[in-house]
């Protein structure tokens, strides 16, 4: 199961990659909208900003009840092994002496291995909840480090395809947008096969082909409804 480390990173990527194609699909979509109706340019960057700033703060609280109630029902799983441990040690002994029996441990030295451990109950509750649960009990993660985590790396993704409006407006503006926003999702992509040791082309290729498509669908759409500006 995910701990603290493996928890933030998860939220880190997520967030990133959120973050780009939330936005550029956004921006995208809102451009399409607006084409043709003489509408202040404007109006793109403030959407995306808007939604820069509203999808942030969503997956960063997303990310915190998430990680919360994960880490409210792993201490809940090692409470009720603590009281297992203090109410049945001779029942909790033989339980970890079978778990580590399926380790390829004889059964001999298994049982003599579970007494040494039950001697201690610190040391008892770590290693229950390490074999039974997956868990370890000093890592269960921090649901305030994950939602800074998925706050902050949402908010940069989403920031990518805003750049090209901090300085031009209009078509040009929008697919220069489309085309940083690709760029980035393939290197995200490419440094995720690092870690997945999938192809590095083949990751980074997937995330921009899925970021592409949505924007490219999302600016149909936007044309086709339309927004008419007085």
């Amino acid at each position: 199961m995910a701990g603290g480390k493996s928890g933030a990173v998860r939220a880190a990527i997520f967030g990133l990659n959120d973050g780009i194609v939330s936005n550029v699909s956004l921006i995208m979509g809102v451009a399409g909208g607006v084409a043709g109706s003489g509408a202040d340019p404007r109006i793109i960057l403030l959407a995306g900003m808007a939604g820069l700033l509203a999808g942030a703060f969503s997956m960063g609280a997303g990310e915190y009840v998430s990680m919360r109630v994960q880490r409210e029902l792993f201490e809940r799983l090692i409470h009720i092994e603590a009281h297992e441990i203090g109410s049945d040690p001779e029942g909790e002994t033989e339980e970890l002496a079978r778990l580590l029996e399926r380790r390829g441990i004889p059964a001999e030295d298994a049982r003599r291995s579970a007494q040494h451990i039950m001697a201690d109950p610190d040391q008892a509750l770590d290693v229950h909840a390490r074999e039974e649960f997956g868990l370890d009990p000093e890592e269960l993660g921090s649901p305030w480090t994950a939602a800074a985590s998925s706050f902050l790396t949402f908010a940069v993704g989403a920031f990518v395809p805003l750049v090209p409006f901090l300085f031009a407006a209009g078509a040009a503006a929008a697919w220069t947008s489309v085309a940083l926003s690709l760029v980035a999702l393939f290197s995200v992509g490419a440094g995720l096969s690092v870690l997945t040791e999938r192809p590095w082309l083949a990751s980074g290729g997937r995330m921009a082909l899925i970021g592409g498509v949505a924007a490219v669908i999302t600016h149909l759409i936007g044309r086709l409804i339309g927004v008419g500006v007085p």
